[in-house]
């Protein structure tokens, strides 16, 4: 499926999740690509008007997604937390 981060916002209640379906296979640690899950952050951050902090996060993974992170589980080609860290070194903070 990739990465995608949904929403289901109202005025009733707010819910953003990563959108990533189930693999068993890929249930150990490490291999799971964690961008839908900060792009739901994203979500949240810019729903809640935090347009500074949201914008942050959309420049850090388009400039994470420059170093060829493939979106398919187990095969990214770094682990869980290495693009953890390009993501947090493109907006400009250390991991």
């Amino acid at each position: 499926m990739g990465i995608a981060a949904g929403g289901n916002i109202n005025r009733a209640a707010q819910h953003v999740e990563p959108i990533g379906g189930s693999a068993q296979k890929y249930h150990r640690p490490g291999v799971i690509n964690p961008l839908a899950a900060i792009c739901a952050a994203r979500l949240m951050l810019d729903f809640l008007g935090e347009t500074t902090a949201a914008a942050a996060i959309e420049t850090a993974v388009i400039k994470s997604r420059g170093k060829n992170i493939r979106a398919w589980r187990g095969k990214m080609g770094y682990a869980t937390s290495q693009v953890g860290d390009l993501v947090a070194a493109g907006s400009g903070n250390p991991a």
